[in-house]
């Protein structure tokens, strides 16, 4: 069975009526720890919680980098600290949320837009991609999810090179946690990172091309549609923003000159 994923008795109602022990995505708790403060709950798959905690702290702008945490400490029971490095210090209560985040939203307990737009500096100028290397992110994507196979019921995230090349994937019951994930996960290899694009499963919202800029990632595409203000972030930040990426075709909602081939992109 893989990671994530649980079983119930259901029972199924097609061209018969069938009992049958069924997979279910888990979706479960996580309270992120800094500096011995609560500093955020948030409802995830367990899995590559480390990286979740790590890619949280930075792409929430809490810490500049990973070179600001020291370890990310398993204290059980769903809690994880982050402990910072030695000469860092941040007081929890600057970003402490208001409430618990839900699967389906990554800024909910933020006081306004304001308090959201926590990146301060512009991703890089490229990477210029061609567009087959665009086409070819979907397959790779959808290849890289075992536990959506058994469930149906998780949202993915992939990092990718210029060339279209998948060089991390990761699934969580909410968009803007998989995005964390993969972010933790690169950043503990490379920082900053190299140039590359971000991949998520479902639509592209504002908090997905928000983390995206704070981690420096120039392209940002989704398998469905893109929301009015991410598109807006995206032409703020001179980011390239690509929606409805399947059935060999996309929709192009800023550009920015990285797409070869494409000059219809706004930005």
């Amino acid at each position: 069975m893989a990671d994530g994923v649980t079983t119930r008795r259901v029972v199924r109602f097609r061209d018969n009526i069938e009992v049958l022990d069924d997979e279910l995505v888990v979706e479960e708790p996580m309270e992120i720890r800094l500096a011995g403060e609560p500093l955020a709950v948030v409802m995830r798959t367990p899995g590559d919680d480390e990286d979740l905690a790590l890619g949280f702290v930075i792409t929430e702008g809490i810490v500049t980098g990973p070179n600001d945490v020291r370890a990310v400490e398993n204290l059980g029971d769903g809690r994880w600290e982050l402990v910072l490095s030695d000469g860092v210090s941040i007081d929890p209560e600057q970003f402490k949320r208001n409430f618990y985040s839900t699967s389906s939203c990554g800024v909910c307990g933020k006081a306004s837009i304001d308090a959201i737009r926590v990146a301060q500096t512009f991703p890089p100028a490229g990477p210029v991609m061609t567009v087959e290397a665009i086409l070819s992110l979907p397959p790779a994507l959808f290849a890289g999810q075992p536990a959506f196979h058994a469930t149906g019921g998780l949202h993915a995230a992939a990092a990718f090179t210029p060339e279209g090349e998948i060089v991390a994937v990761r699934e969580d019951v909410g968009r803007h946690n998989a995005t964390d994930k993969v972010i933790g996960s690169l950043a503990v290899e490379q920082w900053p990172l190299q140039p590359m694009g971000l991949l998520v499963s479902g639509r592209v919202s504002f908090e997905i091309v928000q983390k995206a800029a704070v981690a420096g990632i120039s392209v940002v595409c989704g398998v469905s549609a893109a929301s009015s203000l991410a598109v807006e972030l995206a032409e703020e930040f001179d980011m390239t923003l690509v929606g409805f990426l399947r059935d060999e075709g996309f929709t192009v909602y800023a550009d920015n000159g990285r797409i070869d081939g494409v000059g219809g992109g706004s930005g």
